[in-house]
């Protein structure tokens, strides 16, 4: 059985607004099945990963998407390949994941800053002992890549759903990953702030050509922002452009099949 490559820890240095091109070219994920306590999660998953595009898995509960996203992060093992590589075809050395959840579970009484939040992450000094300039910098920076520097001082529990999820995409984003793993991350916020996560995300990937790969429920945002669909049910069962995945026969007997039985 193969290990997961996990994401090497590095250094976090500070950084500026533009974020440098990413390194990779593609992620191969071959044959990859996933078992536990005797049941098959997901079976021989083959698709391909690449920068500067946003790929969308998209299935209805329980088709695999969840231990799919596990087994990138090296949270859970598999048997197949998971294969990073550069523009010519080469291993892809020290590879980084950045990652935002579906939500953050905090006590939102907490009287705790964004910034806060951000400097505990970015160093080990406790925040009460008081924040560097180079931290405080460091923040900044993260802030101001997702539009997001005005919520510095705010309380992380004062927060709209959406703005939240903009510190956490900043953070994800420091240092700057190769591969951005995006799990239901609007699920739950209003439309404005829906629009304003994704209007960022696109700007990443078409500045610093960044591999995306999304979770989502939302059949609407897929199609807006997605340049490449995964159908999952068990194993991948549909792939391609938008426009392809949503006219196929397998799409339509897993969404509407399904929702006239029931």
């Amino acid at each position: 059985m193969n290990n997961p490559k996990k994401p090497i820890p590095v250094p976090v240095p500070g950084s500026p607004r533009e974020l440098a091109a990413c390194r990779l070219c593609r992620i191969e994920v071959d044959h990859l099945s996933v078992k536990k306590d005797g049941q098959i999660l997901i079976q021989d998953v083959n698709l391909h990963i690449h920068c500067g595009e946003l790929t969308a898995l998209i299935g209805t509960n329980g088709a695999g998407k969840t231990t799919l996203l596990r087994a990138l992060l090296g949270q859970i093992e598999y048997k197949g390949e998971v294969r990073h590589l550069t523009g010519d075809g080469r291993p892809a050395a020290a590879v980084r994941t950045g990652y935002v959840p579906q939500q953050l579970e905090f006590d939102h009484s907490s009287p705790v800053s964004v910034l806060d939040f951000l400097a505990a992450a970015f160093s080990s000094r406790p925040v009460f002992l008081g924040i560097s300039r180079k931290v405080r910098e460091m923040a900044r920076n993260a802030l101001m890549r997702t539009h997001s520097e005005h919520l510095s001082n705010r309380p992380l529990g004062a927060l709209s759903g959406g703005e939240l999820q903009r510190v956490l995409l900043a953070l994800a984003l420091t240092p700057q990953p190769d591969l951005l793993i995006l799990d239901e991350p609007v699920s739950g916020v209003d439309e404005n702030g829906l629009e304003t996560f994704y209007q960022t995300v696109s700007e990443l990937k078409k500045r610093n050509h960044m591999a995306i790969l999304l979770v989502s429920h939302d059949l609407d945002v897929v199609r807006r922002y997605a340049d490449r669909v995964v159908l999952m049910q068990g194993t991948v069962i549909e792939q391609g452009k938008p426009e392809t995945v949503f006219a196929s026969e397998a799409f339509e007997r897993v969404f509407y099949s399904r929702e006239g039985r029931e």
